[in-house]
């Protein structure tokens, strides 16, 4: 019985490193981005890809980059919290 209780929480510290690991990849993803949207030139065209599918639609430079650092923040802020 207590070689199952050991598995299971090695299993849950095992699946606690991966979200964290995965936490943050995310996080850094987001911040490259950040940095590839401020350095973009001016007349430079961003789109956004919709939600499970292969479509694009053109959007604003500005509001997409704002977004981007909305999200970072969440994201902080969500791993901060664990």
């Amino acid at each position: 019985m207590s070689s199952k209780n050991s598995q299971q929480s090695d299993n849950l510290a095992q699946y606690e490193r991966t979200t964290k690991e995965d936490r943050n990849k995310k996080i850094k993803e987001q911040k490259i981005l950040i940095d590839e949207l401020s350095n973009l030139k001016k007349n430079r065209r961003v789109y956004i890809q919709q939600p499970n599918s292969n479509i694009f639609f053109l959007s604003d430079k500005g509001e997409t980059l704002s977004s981007c650092k909305v999200q970072l923040d969440k994201m902080k802020k969500d791993h901060q919290d664990i």
